[in-house]
């Protein structure tokens, strides 16, 4: 027999169901970083994620017996980390963070630091993170899990569709309203201001 470790998703999922102790906790291993970077994105604060992915955890734990095979167990999970962090985030504010040093930076940030050459300006890389994510928490949840799940995330839309348990259309409307939105919010970062030219301004004389 396969040790536990080896065995597919939904096989450790049915076990967990019957009772297997170890069954859950290799599921959760092997998917619990993917299913943080979807919570840490959500929710833009390391405790509040940590504290989603618990719940999810949990309400997973608890459902596993009601799982019917419809998805792939790994979509059932994140369409369970989603709702955690949907549920949370309609209960509360969530307050700014400043980014963990292991977070990538999203398109727009690389595109920012490629234009301005600032690679090693770490004030710059967070200041970028900010403007984002507060640019992100100002949309409807349902246009701001859409683009974090395509655009940050790098989920098809065909996947993201799956999570959010709604129709591909719907998922490509929400990301097209979404980013019209944070168009002007985010227009800074596209188009940075040039240096001043010092010499211009103390009245040097020009190149010969």
């Amino acid at each position: 027999m396969d040790a536990v470790h080896e065995l597919p998703d939904r096989e450790l999922l049915t076990r967990h169901a019957q009772g297997d102790d170890q069954a859950f906790a290799v599921l959760v291993r092997r998917h619990r970083e993917r299913l943080w970077a979807v919570a840490i994105r959500m929710m833009s604060d390391p405790e509040e994620a940590s504290d989603a992915l618990q719940d999810a955890f949990l309400s997973a734990f608890r459902a596993a017996d009601r799982f019917r095979g419809e998805s792939q167990v790994t979509t059932w999970l994140h369409r369970i980390v989603v709702n955690a962090c949907h549920d949370r985030l309609r209960r509360r504010k969530v307050r700014p963070a400043t980014p963990t040093e292991g977070e990538t930076l999203d398109v727009l940030s690389n595109e920012r630091l490629h234009r301005t050459g600032s690679t090693d300006d770490h004030a710059s890389r967070t200041e970028t993170r900010l403007d984002i994510r507060a640019a992100l928490d100002k949309l409807p949840l349902d246009q701001k899990f859409a683009l974090t799940l395509v655009d940050m995330l790098g989920y098809r839309v065909e996947e993201a569709a799956e999570i959010l348990d709604v129709a591909s259309g719907t998922v490509k409307s929400r990301c097209a309203r979404g980013r019209a939105k944070l168009l002007p919010s985010l227009a800074h970062l596209r188009n940075p201001q040039p240096p001043r030219d010092v010499t211009s301004e103390r009245g040097g004389a020009n190149p010969s």
